[in-house]
């Protein structure tokens, strides 16, 4: 299989967003992660802090989940609430992104926005040194070192609680990928060089 697009899925700290910019540096491939909420954003008259906020409030009823994703799949967003109306918004920005070429996603269940197109592979990438998750939560996303493991864990169970919602799996569940990476082991250079070999 030709990989025409890469969704990337990835644990706080572990580089994932670097990697998926160095890796569309490297290849010309356009990426988008921030930009699918920017869209969203100009398209619903709404901030981005607003989206995420949206994005951390959002149900985890299983109902609610059953609901948003038949919604998702017509495009019609009638009868939601607010999130999932900014869930639909960015299942629809993904795909016309996608729509215009190969492409590299971060984020935002983009795997679930492409589960009907060819050549896409299923990223995650996670980090099993914590020393090294740890030096780059703290240098490079400047949190204090003493709420470092905090701030991890918050925005790894968003991340879950997002993805669950909207899709009924697993977020950390490693068999709803193609491919895991585990950047403490292979460093940031490492992933990079994994994913290019794939795309070329």
């Amino acid at each position: 299989m030709k990989i025409k697009y890469i969704a990337i899925e990835r644990e706080y700290g572990s580089g994932g967003s670097e990697i998926a910019r160095r890796l569309s540096e490297e290849t010309g491939v356009p990426c988008y992660g921030r930009e699918i909420l920017e869209q969203v954003a100009k398209e619903r008259e709404v901030s981005v802090e607003e989206i995420e906020h949206y994005e951390e409030s959002v149900s985890n009823s299983f109902l609610y989940s059953v609901f948003v994703m038949s919604q998702a799949a017509t495009g019609d967003a009638d009868m939601l609430m607010e999130e999932g109306h900014i869930f639909v918004a960015e299942q629809g920005v993904i795909r016309h992104f996608a729509n215009h070429g190969s492409a590299i996603f971060i984020g935002h269940c983009a795997c679930e926005a492409l589960k009907d197109y060819e050549g896409v592979l299923k990223v995650f990438i996670r980090c099993t040194d914590e020393e090294a998750q740890r030096a780059r939560i703290v240098g490079k996303y400047g949190i204090e070192e003493d709420k470092a493991e905090a701030t991890r864990r918050k925005f790894n169970k968003k991340r879950a609680n997002y993805y669950s919602a909207n899709t009924t799996k697993k977020w950390d569940d490693l068999h709803n990928y193609d491919l895991v990476l585990d950047s403490g082991v292979l460093g940031i250079d490492g992933c990079v060089a994994a994913l290019k070999g794939l795309l070329a």
